[in-house]
C-alpha cells in the first residue's frame, strides 16, 4: 500500500526539497511519522512492506533523498532492503527503526549499510532531528520553509519572517509552542480553527495542553509581531476560535 502526501492549499507556497521513502508496517506508527515529517515540510512516500519498497527503489533510483526502514518488515525486511541497496552501490542514506535494543543488533544494522539506528520508542522530535543530522552529513540540508500570505516559517531554527515588517527584514525567534500554534493556523488559511483542535496538535508534539495554553501562545505571537512592526494575521473569534487571515502577496 502506497500512501503519498501532497500539499493542497492554494495560498501556500511550500518547498518539498527532501523526499523520503518510509517503509513501516505499523499503521499507527507510520501515520505518526508521516504526520511529523509533513509538519517539517518533507514529502513522504509511505509503503507497508519491503517488497513494494524494493520495487520503488529499483524503478526510481534517484527519486528519494532519504529512507526510513523498519527492521522487522513482513517479507523483505528493512535489513535486507539496506543490504540490497549497498550491494547495488546505491548510496541512499537510511535511518533504521527497530525494537531490538542489543548492541549486537545495532552493529548488524550498521554493518549492512544503515547510516543511523533509532529505537521505535523514540519521540517524533528525535526522529526528525536524526533525519536532519543525516541531511547535514551528506550535504542534503536545505532550509525547509512554509510561506503563507505575508509570513514565512523556517522549520530549522523556529523563526518566522514577516514580509510586511515596518523595520529591516529580520527573523523573529519563536518558542516551540508558538511555532507549532502558528504552523497549524497557517496550514488552514482563512479557516476557523477551534482552541481544542490546536491543543490536540500540541499534544501530538508532546507539549502541555492545558486550557489556557492556546490563548497564551496566540497573545505571545501577536506581541512578537507587533514589536517588530508587523501586522497581525491571527484573528480571535468568540468561543475560543481562531483564524489565520491570509492575503496574497503583492
Amino acid at each position: 500500500m502506497l500512501i503519498s502526501q501532497h500539499p493542497n492549499q492554494s495560498t501556500q507556497k511550500e518547498q518539498f526539497d527532501i523526499k523520503i521513502l518510509l517503509v513501516e508496517d505499523d499503521l499507527d506508527f507510520g501515520a505518526a511519522i508521516r504526520r511529523a515529517l509533513k509538519q517539517h515540510n518533507y514529502l513522504v512516500n509511505w509503503v507497508t512492506n519491503g517488497a513494494e519498497a524494493w520495487t520503488l527503489l529499483e524503478n526510481h533510483q534517484n527519486q528519494y533523498t532519504l529512507a526510513i526502514f523498519d527492521w522487522m518488515l513482513p517479507g523483505v525486511t528493512g535489513l535486507e532492503l539496506c543490504k540490497r541497496l549497498r550491494d547495488t552501490n546505491n548510496p541512499l542514506p537510511v535511518l533504521m527503526l527497530t525494537t531490538k535494543d542489543r548492541i549486537e543488533d545495532k552493529i548488524i544494522g550498521l554493518d549492512v549499510g544503515a547510516d543511523d539506528y533509532l529505537f521505535k520508542s523514540c519521540t517524533m522530535t528525535e526522529l526528525v532531528a536524526r533525519l536532519q543530522a543525516l541531511q547535514r552529513r551528506y550535504g542534503l540540508f536545505q532550509q525547509p520553509q512554509k510561506t503563507v500570505s505575508n509570513l514565512t516559517l523556517n522549520y530549522n531554527n523556529n523563526t518566522v519572517i514577516s514580509h510586511d515588517c515596518a523595520f529591516e527584514r529580520q527573523e523573529i525567534p519563536l518558542t516551540n509552542k508558538e511555532f507549532y500554534v502558528l504552523e497549524y493556523l497557517m496550514s488552514y488559511p482563512n479557516q476557523i480553527i477551534t482552541g481544542d483542535e490546536i491543543r490536540a496538535q500540541l499534544q501530538k508534539m508532546n507539549s502541555e495542553s492545558c486550557s489556557c495554553v492556546v490563548a497564551t501562545q496566540v497573545r505571545a505571537l501577536r506581541q512578537k509581531l507587533i514589536n517588530c512592526g508587523c501586522s497581525n494575521p491571527i484573528e480571535t473569534l468568540q468561543g475560543s476560535r481562531y483564524r489565520f487571515i491570509a492575503k496574497e502577496l503583492l
